[in-house]
């Protein structure tokens, strides 16, 4: 099957928002609910072993909080300050301080330009997809994509692989038609689990993670003058990812599928 589709993760691989937004938005939900909790650089890495922003304030609470009284509606009170998050995760955004990573909006226009369909698969919320691509592609490039299925519109969150099925199911694709942007292990086991095989984008948070069953690990997507360094995976020697090279390596994945 020839290549007919890109599908994107968002955290960590169209921009790196975890240290610099999503991690400073926790902690000023935190501080706004005077909980006294604070999540250094080191210890958001750890949590973000946890996919999800309520799963990861839940697991914070049972791990390193035991001697915090919880309310005893504790599923509406971290609903409430993961709501209170996003808030200041969106103000972040409209201040421009998280960009994409370097050669994603360059490869996103090529793909269009190819006419290859694109999507988004994530749990991030769908309001925080909608703000990151508004305020760094600007509001038409919601439409870009076919299908953005992101937060809690599946079940179980990566690495289950139920937001690549609901995706592929919505763009009516087989895995084969499909390649993957990712960036961390759980989201690259969920692809592999659906049958989708990712290309692995890493940053400092995921750079030492299990990659298994990636066509391809690099550092970032690169750009003409900025190359990117290959880490594992195909072999070829280019110097950033384009339409050509996607669709050459979509061309060998199915012949020895």
């Amino acid at each position: 099957m020839s290549l007919q589709a890109l599908i994107f993760d968002v955290d960590g691989t169209l921009a790196d928002t975890e240290r610099d937004g999503h991690r400073v938005a926790f902690n000023q939900a935190f501080a706004d609910a005077g909980l006294g909790w604070h999540w250094s650089v080191d210890q958001y890495g750890q949590l973000l072993q946890v996919a999800g922003g309520k799963e990861r304030i839940h697991h914070y609470i049972q791990q390193f909080c035991p001697q915090w009284q919880p309310p005893q509606d504790l599923q509406g009170f971290i609903a409430d300050l993961h709501g209170a998050k996003n808030k200041h995760y969106q103000a972040l955004l409209r201040q421009g301080t998280i960009p994409l990573r370097p050669g994603v909006e360059r490869l996103l226009q090529e793909a269009r330009d190819a006419g290859i369909r694109l999507a988004i698969a994530t749990t991030s919320d769908l309001p925080n997809v909608i703000a990151l691509l508004e305020h760094t592609l600007g509001t038409d490039s919601l439409h870009w994509f076919e299908t953005i299925a992101a937060g809690d519109i599946v079940p179980a969150k990566k690495p289950a692989p139920d937001i690549y099925h609901y995706a592929l199911k919505q763009l009516a694709l087989a895995p084969s038609d499909c390649l993957v942007f990712e960036d961390s292990q759980a989201g690259c086991q969920a692809a592999c689990t659906a049958g989708c095989h990712p290309i692995i984008t890493v940053n400092d948070y995921t750079q030492t993670q299990d990659f298994t069953g990636a066509l391809l690990v690099i550092n970032g997507v690169g750009d003409p003058g900025h190359p990117l360094t290959r880490l594992a995976g195909a072999t070829a020697n280019i110097e950033y990812i384009d339409m050509a090279f996607l669709k050459s390596l979509g061309e060998h994945r199915s012949a020895n599928h």
